[in-house]
């Protein structure tokens, strides 16, 4: 298992994963550390611009991969 660091951004705001988490399987986090950031920013609506950026424990990026809509706003929206 490798230790990586989800941080998330939209261009100008910014949420550093400080901690990290052990992962087997990176695609099933990155939605999860989505997730969390959405829920912690619940005054923002558009996440259109807001991708999660993956960091191994060296600090390269691994991956960048954009946001999900939740469930429940894709709903709202119809």
């Amino acid at each position: 298992m490798a230790r990586y660091r989800f941080h998330a951004t939209n261009g100008s705001a910014c949420v550093f994963d400080a901690v990290g988490r052990d992962v087997r399987r990176l695609d099933r986090l990155t939605r999860r550390a989505a997730e969390r950031v959405m829920g912690s920013l619940e005054d923002q609506e558009d996440w259109a611009q807001w991708r999660v950026s993956v960091h191994d424990s060296g600090g390269q990026r691994v991956l960048v991969q954009p946001f999900m809509p939740r469930a429940d706003a894709a709903t709202q929206a119809a």
